[in-house]
């Protein structure tokens, strides 16, 4: 597996690292398609801003500069760049001078089912709850216990996603996906300054809808409003838009606005 720790090909990091040790840290996924990162502005813009949040001192010049490198050696396939604060003694107490390790490792691009895109997908509705931590909501930190312990909640292949609710029981978001629906031709995706991921195909289909005059609203969304929407349709940086046909006994069509979105995220990650 191809892999870079600090602009250097290597296989291994430090026992010392406070991403290993405290999930101190931040990661993007990112799509590399003819030897360029996709979408490498919007990962570029969630890491600063989580790296100002963490108060983890980046080079961004740097951060792009290494993706573009890597990128072009990748050729096809996906590219994770984790950003830790670097080595720590014991202890929560970051170092007060920091080192930030920068680590990309390459993997294939998924292999997902083309009726995903085409039919749309099951949530499996998932049991674990997202807790609410405005300091984190948002980011795309190390800490992924609460996917980990959803996604382990079901291995047949009749569910693509899982829904995950918040403590309170709002809508969130999908396992590894952002979530929106459709009512009366007005485009909704759950505000997420309690907890989520705030993913940048979302933002892209959020800025690009905008563009286009279509009505878009980012509000708390209940289950009950789930249920109540024409169309409702997952997206990330990877496969781009899935409409969502079910969940449990309840079903919704593939809706015109979905299809619209999902062609521009196609175009998008085609590029």
């Amino acid at each position: 597996m191809l892999s870079w720790v600090d602009g250097r090909p290597q296989q291994a990091v430090a026992l010392t690292d406070r991403g290993l040790a405290y999930g101190d840290g931040l990661f993007e996924t990112i799509g590399v398609k003819h030897g360029r990162p996709q979408l490498l502005e919007r990962h570029l813009a969630r890491l600063a801003d989580g790296c100002q949040r963490l108060t983890i001192p980046v080079d961004l010049n740097l951060v792009r500069t290494e993706l573009l490198a890597f990128a072009a050696e990748v050729g096809e396939g996906v590219a994770k760049l984790i950003l830790t604060r670097g080595d720590g003694l014991r202890g929560y107490a970051a170092p007060i001078t920091a080192v930030p390790r920068r680590i990309l490792q390459a993997a294939a691009a998924p292999a997902y089912p083309v009726n995903n895109a085409e039919h749309g997908v099951r949530l499996f509705p998932c049991a674990t709850r997202l807790a609410e931590q405005p300091l984190l909501a948002g980011l795309k930190h190390l800490n992924r216990l609460e996917q980990v312990l959803a996604r382990s909640e079901w291995q047949d292949s009749d569910h693509a996603e899982g829904l995950m609710l918040d403590i309170s029981g709002r809508v969130i978001e999908g396992v590894y996906s952002n979530l929106f629906i459709v009512r009366d031709g007005v485009l909704v995706t759950p505000e997420l300054s309690r907890s989520g991921v705030a993913g940048v195909m979302r933002a892209e289909l959020l800025a690009q809808a905008e563009s286009l005059g279509i009505a878009v609203s980012v509000q708390a969304l209940s289950y009950e409003q789930l249920l109540a929407a024409d169309e409702v349709f997952l997206c990330n940086s990877l496969y781009g838009v899935w409409p969502v046909c079910a969940l449990q006994a309840h079903s919704w069509p593939v809706g015109p606005l979905t299809r619209k979105l999902q062609r521009i995220a196609r175009d998008l990650l085609d590029c």
